[in-house]
């Protein structure tokens, strides 16, 4: 039975490399669960990566340990995930206490890479939520280590697999627009969730890697996805020109600032029930406060983002992020030998939405199973042809719908082919990340910087 367990986790990695090995060999055994420990309880380790496993797949998976820095947060997490497994403040202890199969990482980013390398050194298979970690050094660190042990890292990419992602990626396999020669793409960040970042210890270059790492991991793994090769260098453009130092006023934080009648972006969180109870309640043990001011004037991160990249394979892309945009949304065109594809998400000019900006991102992490379903278009327009829009069925709820088929696929139906191949693993995980980071030392260097002088990683012309 535990060797069953082991072919489980074996499954999802050989589909993450993409290993050419007959799938029906890595059955995996329900009789006997999969055991689990989750170090980091913020809000996505407890919701996503907590609760809602608890919910949908305690036949097969059992939570044996819970680890956090912060006791009183961490005791709030147990309860709200309806685990009954011991909490531990220690890490390495929990991992010889328990001995899971399992590790899930959902810590602050900047120390993603203690856990994974100490869980694969204490013979785990590894699941961590994005990104992998914040700059090369980690990276390299984490690369080698994986390469020492005999264990499996899982990076938990869910973007990959909402519907409309999928079409997109499908359309692109199937040469629709002939060969792939340039992409733009543009994100924007409301003044909601943008603002989010700058309010938490995303704001600190050292802790989050800045939002070309947290935040552009997400699109920069979906891009090399879809061009379906590895970049090879990148010139980055970057500042800090809206929120920190910018800001006409400041205070100690949001819910106890003199400035709150003036100020846009005030967010009282006590108002919050959930988050008060996870957060507030416990700020004194660790010292973390979630709702600290935008303008305080240790941000260092960037607030406006722009890089070109070039592709193994030539393809060139010209990427952007704004974070305090007046909508959220993104927009994305694919140049090829044979056409055009255009595709975008969100954007309020293109179609109505009864949705506000405020609720757009609480819609997005909101774990709803329901299938509350719309269309999305994507426009397909071949040379010398009129162009056709496709209707493309669309969730909202948790990243699109990708969080629950992400899941699905690691825990229910690893065995199954994916002909879209949106599984990730390790190199997908340092790839992502390296465009970021390659970006961040672009700006301080004021060059082009080559992925290949980041890691021992060198870019493939076609993703493995």
């Amino acid at each position: 039975m535990k060797n069953s367990r082991r072919k489980f986790l074996t499954s999802v990695s050989m589909l993450a490399a993409t290993t050419a090995l007959p799938l029906e060999a890595f059955a995996f055994n329900a009789t006997k669960k999969l055991s689990v420990v989750l170090v980091g309880t913020g809000i996505r380790g407890i919701t996503f990566w907590g609760k809602r496993l608890t919910d949908q797949y305690s036949d097969i998976i059992e939570f044996v340990g819970l680890s956090d820095i912060n006791p009183g947060r961490l005791a709030y997490a147990k309860t709200h995930i309806g685990a009954s497994c011991p909490t531990f403040t220690d890490f390495e202890e929990m991992v010889k206490t328990t001995r899971p199969d399992l590790v899930i990482v959902t810590t602050k980013d900047s120390t993603h890479h203690e856990f994974i390398i100490k869980g694969l050194e204490m013979g785990c298979d590894v699941l961590t939520e994005k990104p992998l970690t914040t700059d090369e050094t980690k990276c390299q660190s984490i690369l080698e280590a994986e390469s020492k042990s005999k264990k499996n890292l899982i990076v938990g990419f869910n973007y990959r697999w909402s519907p409309y992602a999928t079409k997109i990626k499908e359309l692109l396999m199937n040469k629709t627009i002939g060969d792939l020669v340039s992409v733009d793409f543009n994100w924007y960040l409301n003044t909601y969730h943008g603002a989010s970042y700058f309010r938490r210890w995303h704001g600190d270059m050292n802790s989050s890697g800045s939002l070309w790492v947290h935040k552009a991991t997400h699109h920069f793994d979906l891009l090399n996805w879809w061009i379906n090769s590895e970049p090879e260098e990148v010139f980055a453009y970057g500042d800090l020109e809206f929120y920190g130092k910018n800001g006409p006023f400041r205070g100690d934080n949001c819910r106890s600032c003199q400035n709150s009648s003036k100020c846009d972006f005030h967010w009282d969180i006590n108002q919050d029930k959930f988050m008060k109870a996870l957060y507030v309640n416990h700020e004194h043990e660790d010292g973390y406060i979630r709702d600290n001011c935008l303008f305080r004037e240790d941000i260092d991160i960037y607030d406006k983002m722009s890089a070109q990249v070039k592709y193994a394979d030539n393809t060139t892309l010209n990427y952007s992020l704004t974070t305090y945009s007046p909508f959220e949304g993104w927009r994305v065109a694919f140049n090829g030998t044979k056409g055009r594809i255009e595709a975008s998400q969100d954007i309020p000019y293109f179609k109505e939405s009864s949705i506000s900006e405020a609720e757009k991102h609480q819609n997005e992490m909101t774990q709803n199973d329901q299938e509350d379903l719309s269309f999305e278009s994507i426009i397909v327009h071949p040379l010398w042809q009129p162009h056709k829009t496709l209707a493309v069925p669309m969730e909202k709820s948790g990243h699109g719908g990708g969080d629950k088929r992400l899941q699905d696929k690691i825990f229910r139906t690893s065995e199954i082919d994916d002909p879209y191949g949106r599984t990730a693993g390790i190199r997908d995980g340092a790839m992502s990340i390296l465009i970021g980071i390659a970006a961040r030392r672009s700006i301080e260097n004021k060059k082009t910087i080559q992925i290949s002088e980041l890691t021992d990683l060198k870019p493939r012309k076609q993703r493995s």
